[in-house]
Parts: structure tokens; C-alpha cells; sequence
């Protein structure tokens, strides 16, 4: 399942180029000069909100990438190589006005003449290709264990456990966001027939006196909605409806054992069924936005004054559909990855995970086939504020946290907007060994499909294409580079920080920021090039 979870909703509910020719000696961001950044006290700006995962930490005091000091005292108007970048996901929007100038285009195939011209076994693939075919619902990958009643699955026992506890525990959060929704409702009805208006202010409600207990219950209530970043009725209901869509189609479809997704037509279990699924490869509907949101942190076109800025210039994004509204196949995950390989690409992003798999070393071989072919795989780390060294996840490049079948993957766990002892997302996973840096995840402002529109998301699913991001500058700038060079940039040009941290959301788990990853380091473009430029 897509790496991304209602991050929100359960607040709510629960309460170089060197000097690039100029002659400038530049150099990396001095370490002392991290240490001594301040905390920064004051909101961020609507211009710093859609943009901070660009800025600077020493300058802004907010922990960015350094993305916009690269190009202004880097990259300034030095030109690279175009880098193909194929983003495995749920579909790209791929006429959006911030997109449609950044697309894969597969010269060797004739659109629509239902001939497979390059031969590469996918017919009319012009832009990628959709494993998914027409579906977009599915099974959580622990229920299909239990579906196919297979006692005999090492997993089985550790699925119908889990099966168990979380179906009663969705039922229940379902229950509790429709009880909710209806006292919202009610309160913002209340309100407004005591202020004599539907459009009232925070401001308003902060103002109400009354002696009336349960109208002053209605406005303790708005006031914890407001609290919690939503500054209107209109806002909380919409925010609670999005709850209640998530926890219905996780009953309806997901944890639906006698529901079955699969549009395609082969059989999930054998690799050498191949050739299914078609040439689309938009999403399927609005609020299949996880993809479109990745491509735009990647490449949204730079400094076109729309509404947001890419990390990486000089890149084509490759669509590549195959992540679903469940967990996805490994079938699909590791003939994506190939795909993505044989047909350019040299960096792949996948921001999905799943903690089940039936066929996870088919997934495996996939990655090591990309690293043995230059491939850079930027995979995001989850959303569960938990330690993968003892959790397995996956897709992964180990087992058991042995040794790895690729030196070219990459694991990012997620940076929220504030400097600090909270700099951590508080869902995001981390892991000495298996999450090797950290970048900005948490309220990160992109892409989203259909209309052109933007929007603010929330996810190791956007930290991993920040650094997919930065991967392709480097790839682009430094193009003779392999891609286990290009994964050692990455890792060794990120900013140390030195300061304690709290862990998995828990005021009470506090550690040094350096013992969630192997880097102990947040990515940084700046440095990255700088890095790379002094490889020979």
C-alpha cells in the first residue's frame, strides 16, 4: 500500500560544478555552522509553506535541501544532461500544466497503432506503461494471504492476528470520525445561528460568552479544530470526510476478504505471465493523487510562475502505474522496475511499502537488476514511526538485515518544516541499517491531478523524490558518475546534525538525530553537487 496515511486524521480523532567557471570558491556548508543554527520561532510564510524542502538550513533556519542555493550559486546557467526518471507509483497526471513539459516520451513506439514497434514486449508503452490496467482498489497483501487460505505461508498465523486486531480497530476509527462528523456539524450549526452568520472567523468563536453548557461545548470543540491547523467548519468536515472515505474503502476494499481488484487477467503468482495491462498511464480518478504529487516534487517545471518547483531540472519523468488503493503486487513491482531500467530510466522512485509480501525476492532480484545496470532506486522508508532494523518492509534490499543485493538503494525516512528537537516526522520510520538519510517529507506542496491544480502533502512518500530529485541533478551535472558513486554523494555530502531528536512522534523516545539512519544525515543539494564535482 502506498506509503502515504492519513497522517492528519488521526490527530484529529485522537485529540560542481566546483566554482562552475566563475572563479567562486565554493565550498559545503561548515558543520559549525549547522550546530550553531537558531531555532526558528516565527511561522513559516505561505511562500516558505510551498516551498521550504528548497531552502536553507543556516539561512533560513528551516531544514531544507539547499535546492535554491544550488541553482543560484551552483548551477546557475550551466546546462546538463537530460536524466530519465521513472517514478513507480499510481499514475502521473501527465497533461498537468507543471508536468506535461517534463514527460517520457518513447520515440521508438508509434502512438496508438496497437503494434509493439520497439519490441520490448508492451504495446503502444509511449509514455510507460500501467500494470494496473483498469483497476485501482485492492486487498491489503496479509488479506490475500488469508483469502487463498494457505495455512502452509510462514506469514499466515502473523496475518490473521493482525487481520483481527485491525479490522476491529478500522470499524471502530470509522465509527468514532462519523460521531464526530455529526457533533461538528452540529456545532458549526449552533455557532452560526449564534453569531447570526455561516461565516464566522476563529476570531468569533474565541469571542462567544455565554452561560448555555452546550453551546459552550460546541465552541470547546471548533477551538480543538482549530488547534489542530483546520480554520473553519468547512475545513474540519472536509478534513473528517477524508477520514471517513479512507477507513470505508479500507473496510470495503482492503480488508475485504471476499473482494477481489484484479482487472488484468494473469496470474499474480507467475513471473513469466507477462505482457498484461496497456499503455494509459494517468490515474484513474481525482483522488488517485499519491503519483502526480511524487512527479511534481521531482521535476515540476522550474521558475515557469506556476505553482511549484521541481527539485531537478533537465529531467524526463517516466509513469510507470502500478501502485493500487491497497497493497501493491510484487509481480507488478519488480517487472516495473525492469521496465524502467530497459527502457533508460537511471533513477527510479518508489514511494510505496507494504510489511507482508508473497514474492518479495522477485522484487529483490529487480533491484539488484538495477543496480547491476546503473540504476538508482529512492525508496521511501513509511509512515509508521517505527525501527525497520526490526521490522521488515518492503521493498527492501536485504533479508534479515544481511547483506545487500545492491549498492545502489536508497532509503529516506521524512523531515518535517521546523528545526529542531521536532524536526523529525513523527510517523516517519527510521533504522541504523536500513534508512540511510533523511530529507523533507512532512506538508510538502505539489502536483496534484486533474484541473492543474496544487496541493500539500504529507509522507516518506515525499521524502524519497526530494532525494530522487537530488539524485538527478547529480546524474545530470556529473553524468560520468556511476550510480553507486552518485548513492555515496548522497549519503556523505548530507548535513550531520548534531542536535537530540524525538523519535516516532513519542515526547518520550528522544535520541540523537544520528541514530535513525546510516548516514546520520538530512540530504542536501548544495553539497551534493559540490561532492560530486570532486570525484575524479
Amino acid at each position: 500500500m502506498r506509503v502515504l496515511k492519513p497522517v492528519l486524521f488521526s490527530a484529529v480523532a485522537a485529540a560542481i560544478l566546483s566554482s562552475c567557471g566563475s572563479g567562486i570558491d565554493i565550498v559545503s556548508t561548515p558543520i559549525e555552522n549547522v550546530d550553531t543554527t537558531p531555532l526558528k520561532v516565527s511561522e513559516l510564510t505561505e511562500s516558505e509553506k510551498h516551498n521550504w524542502g528548497h531552502l536553507d538550513l543556516v539561512k533560513d533556519t528551516i531544514p531544507g535541501m539547499s535546492v535554491d542555493k544550488a541553482y543560484s550559486e551552483i548551477i546557475k546557467d550551466n546546462k546538463g544532461q537530460t536524466v530519465i526518471v521513472a517514478v513507480i507509483d499510481s499514475g502521473i497526471d501527465i497533461n498537468h500544466e507543471d508536468l506535461d513539459g517534463v514527460v517520457w516520451t518513447n520515440e521508438k513506439e508509434i502512438p496508438g497503432n496497437g503494434i509493439d514497434d520497439d519490441k520490448n514486449g508492451y504495446v503502444d508503452d509511449v509514455h510507460g506503461w500501467n500494470f494496473l490496467g483498469d483497476g485501482y482498489d485492492e486487498q491489503l497483501e496479509y488479506v490475500r494471504i488469508l483469502a487463498k487460505g494457505d495455512t502452509s505461508h510462514p506469514d499466515f498465523e502473523r496475518a490473521k492476528e493482525e487481520y483481527e486486531k485491525e479490522y476491529q480497530k478500522t470499524v471502530a476509527q470509522k465509527t468514532q470520525y462519523e460521531q464526530i462528523f455529526k457533533q461538528v456539524e452540529a456545532a458549526d450549526k449552533a455557532i452560526a445561528a449564534h453569531l447570526g452568520k455561516k461565516d464566522y472567523t476563529p476570531e468569533d468563536v474565541n469571542g462567544i460568552t455565554s452561560t448555555d453548557e452546550e453551546l459552550n461545548r460546541y465552541v470547546s470543540m471548533m477551538k480543538y479544530m482549530y488547534s489542530n491547523g483546520l480554520d473553519s467548519a468547512e475545513a474540519a468536515l472536509e478534513e473528517l470526510q477524508g477520514g471517513l472515505d479512507y477507513f470505508s474503502d479500507k473496510l470495503d476494499y482492503n480488508l475485504n476478504k471476499d473482494f477481489n481488484g484484479r482487472k488484468t487477467g494473469d496470474n499474480v503468482d507467475d513471473l513469466t505471465d507477462v505482457g498484461y495491462g496497456n499503455g494509459n498511464v494517468t490515474p484513474s480518478e481525482e483522488g488517485e493523487s499519491h503519483g502526480t504529487h511524487v512527479a511534481g516534487i521531482i521535476a515540476a517545471e522550474r521558475n515557469n510562475g506556476l505553482g511549484a518547483n521541481g527539485v531537478a531540472n533537465n529531467v524526463k519523468i517516466m509513469s510507470i502505474r502500478a501502485v493500487p488503493n491497497g497493497d501493491e503486487y510484487d509481480k507488478d513491482i519488480a517487472l516495473a522496475i525492469r521496465y524502467a531500467v530497459d527502457n533508460g530510466a537511471k533513477v527510479i522512485n518508489g514511494s510505496f511499502g507494504k510489511y507482508y509480501a508473497t514474492h518479495s525476492d522477485w522484487v529483490r532480484d529487480a533491484i539488484a537488476y538495477a543496480g547491476e545496470h546503473d540504476v538508482v532506486f529512492v525508496n521511501a522508508a513509511g509512515n509508521e514511526g517505527i525501527d525497520l532494523d526490526k521490522k521488515a518492509c518492503y521493498p527492501n534490499d536485504q533479508v534479515d538485515n544481511g547483506p545487500e543485493v545492491s549498492n545502489t538503494f536508497i532509503t529516506v525516512g521524512a523531515l518535517a518544516p521546523k528545526y529542531g528537537s521536532n524536526m523529525v516526522a513523527g510517523f516517519s520510520n527510521y533504522g541504523k541499517i536500513n534508512v540511510d538519510v533523511f530529507a523533507p517529507g512532512a506538508s510538502v506542496y505539489s502536483t496534484v491531478p486533474f484541473k492543474d491544480q496544487y496541493d500539500t502533502k504529507g509522507g516518506t512518500s515525499m521524502a524519497a523524490p526530494a532525494v530522487a530529485g537530488v539524485v538527478a541533478l547529480v546524474r545530470s551535472y556529473f553524468p560520468n558518475l556511476t550510480a553507486a558513486q552518485v548513492k555515496d554523494v548522497i549519503l556523505s555530502s548530507g548535513l550531520p546534525i548534531n542536535t537530540k531528536v524525538v523519535v516516532g512522534g513519542d515526547a518520550n523516545d528522544v535520541r540523537p538525530f544520528g541514530d535513525l539512519s546510516k548516514s546520520e544525515k538530512m540530504a542536501n543539494a548544495y553539497n551534493a553537487l559540490i561532492v560530486a564535482s570532486k570525484i575524479k
